[in-house]
């Protein structure tokens, strides 16, 4: 196994020359988690609502009533309802590192739709990294490579991917042995007491 650092490179294979007519060929398979498995969560403060400043919007589903959050990179993720096309606004700042936009539809088909949501992934200082998932189709305003700041914007919320409804689905994730696992997090409130997700409940932003 390797770790690379972020905006870095190492080169991890070198293929001998062939020697005199050998019929080139190569065959291997690679499995890459990002994150740093040596990581702790450790954000700091509370993660910012991922929405505009004093909007409002309920939260769908979350631990520990995850109807559809039965994976270990989902069980503590939030779904947040909200109508299409909302500001979508970054919970904490990092370095955009993927990026889906142009999937169009969503529905229940774990085959058809289980791999076509709109996504934006944010790493984070300490290797953890923020998953934004189901946006709209090409609503992204950010691309990989880029470095963002809590707050700022970057795309519109959507109904792509395997979805009952519009809403955003918001996780942070660890790699932990080489498998992503989400783990809990506590959104800011008012004096920047912590709020605790809670299915049913309307999170605030602030």
């Amino acid at each position: 196994r390797w770790l690379v650092d972020p905006e870095s490179s190492m080169e991890m294979l070198r293929l001998a020359a062939l020697e005199n007519n050998a019929v080139p060929g190569a065959d291997y398979r690679y499995l890459w988690i990002p994150g740093d498995p040596r990581s702790a969560h450790e954000p700091g403060r509370p993660y910012r609502a991922p929405f505009a400043v004093a909007k409002d919007h309920r939260i769908s589903q979350t631990f520990p009533i995850g109807i559809t959050h039965t994976t270990p990179d989902s069980y503590y993720a939030v779904d947040i309802a909200m109508p299409i096309g909302t500001d979508i606004y970054a919970a904490r700042g990092g370095l955009v590192f993927e990026v889906a936009s142009t999937n169009f539809r969503g529905g229940m088909d774990p085959e058809r739709d289980g791999a076509a949501a709109n996504i934006v992934r944010i790493m984070h200082d300490d290797g953890s990294h923020a998953v934004y998932a189901h946006l709209n189709w090409n609503s992204i305003r950010v691309r990989p490579g880029d470095r963002v700041e809590r707050g700022e914007y970057i795309a519109d919320s959507g109904n792509t991917g395997f979805t009952t409804g519009p809403h955003l689905h918001f996780a942070v994730l660890i790699n932990r042995g080489m498998r992503l696992e989400s783990v809990p997090v506590v959104f800011e409130g008012p004096n920047f007491v912590e709020v605790v997700p809670a299915t049913g409940n309307t999170l605030v932003a602030y």
